[in-house]
């Protein structure tokens, strides 16, 4: 074994006080996790109706600063509701980001739109302002109130910055040429619940904002998701389709619109809502546990992925830098034979079969990184 990835194994051994198997994000069940689950189980009331879903939406509301929170039965599905109620329709075009997970295309297309990429910033592995910008500049026109693609023909109606790994990206430079270019700013804020920039926290910049609470999510409610916005008009209706669009009726089985089955069960609200309970401890020792990375990785050839200034971070998933794919390849192969899960980023979106003929900006900055990141142990030490 390479001399640094045997040190790096023997500290990461260290920090979690572990010979066994070491896992990338374990969830942590250390509050009142199975007494609500056995209150929701007993009360019969485990759909999509119960205090349990009323409750975290709240909670999730008064953490993150908005108005009001939508619970869905993932972050795919809250995102793509963001989309169609942002005003994403068939034909038009959305620019994300190529370094994201999946899910953040896919909720494009579901709209029946096509993602448009533009570049990351290396510090932070989110959208970068300037490709955005430039992009914009160079590539597009306003006719009435709409941002048209010259190169397409197609109307732009939003922007989907993702804050990747829960480092937030440069959000409030996207939002003001989103303004400048009468673009929906939705963001994928699904890693970066508990992130904040400029005192404000992720998800609060643009219209909307979508987190996701998955297995292996800062917390989870086994599977699901979240939509959160300030906008009345926006929220009611997000809570009416994401209902199957269902008119309020005693008996009636009355529907008014094509909707949608995405509401989250009232079982997995109630493990959401001990999990959120015990969120600032998780932030705390996730917190703790970047700190010390930071440290070690200091001394060390490798590159540890902190937050920007202004920007704090819920360091859902830590990630270090290599030199080339190389010696990411190698690092990959020691530490996993090792027993300490670790993972590359995903590959490029731009490069899966489904987007290949998007557009693109130029997108150095996310292959660079796509060949150099990998994905260390971070889960909560909480007991």
């Amino acid at each position: 074994m390479n001399t640094t990835h045997h040190a790096i194994c023997h500290f990461i051994r260290a920090l979690y006080q572990s010979s066994e198997f070491i896992p990338l994000h374990a969830p942590k069940f250390t509050g009142n996790e199975k007494a609500y689950v056995t209150d929701c189980i007993e009360s019969t009331f485990v759909s999509s109706i119960g205090k349990y879903v009323d409750q975290f939406e709240q909670m999730v509301a008064q953490t993150t600063g908005a108005k009001y929170a939508i619970a869905t039965v993932s972050g795919t599905t809250a995102l793509h509701i963001a989309l169609k109620l942002a005003g994403v329709t068939a034909g038009d075009e959305v620019i994300t980001q190529p370094l994201t997970f999946v899910a953040t295309c896919n909720a494009i297309q579901y709209c029946g739109a096509r993602p448009v990429f533009v570049d990351v910033d290396r510090d932070t592995m989110g959208m970068s302002p300037a490709s955005l910008l430039s992009f914009l500049t160079n590539h597009t026109r306003q006719s009435g109130t709409e941002c048209i693609n010259r190169t397409t023909g197609k109307k732009i109606s939003a922007v989907v910055p993702m804050h990747t790994f829960g480092l937030p990206c440069r959000i409030d430079k996207i939002a003001e040429i989103c303004a400048q270019f009468n673009l929906q700013l939705v963001e994928d804020a699904a890693e970066s619940l508990g992130s904040s920039y400029r005192g404000k926290h992720t998800g609060t910049f643009g219209l909307c904002a979508t987190f996701s609470f998955n297995g292996n999510k800062t917390i989870t409610t086994g599977g699901g998701g979240m939509i959160i916005t300030n906008d009345a008009a926006f929220a009611k209706r997000a809570r009416h389709i994401t209902t199957t669009a269902k008119v309020p009726h005693p008996y009636e089985f009355i529907h008014d619109e094509i909707g949608y089955n995405y509401r989250m069960p009232n079982l997995n609200a109630a493990l959401g809502c001990a999990q959120m309970e015990v969120l600032p401890k998780i932030l705390k020792s996730k917190r703790e546990i970047a700190l010390a990375y930071a440290d070690f990785f200091s001394r060390s050839p490798l590159h540890f992925m902190e937050e920007i200034t202004h920007a704090r971070s819920n360091y859902w998933l830590n990630a270090v830098i290599l030199d080339n794919r190389v010696t990411r390849e190698e690092f990959l192969k020691e530490l996993n034979t090792a027993g300490i899960m670790s993972r590359p980023a995903w590959h490029l979106m731009n490069e899966l079969v489904m987007f290949r003929d998007c557009q693109c900006a130029d997108l150095s900055n996310a292959k660079w990184l796509e060949e150099r990141v990998v994905n260390i142990p971070s889960s909560a030490k909480i007991t």
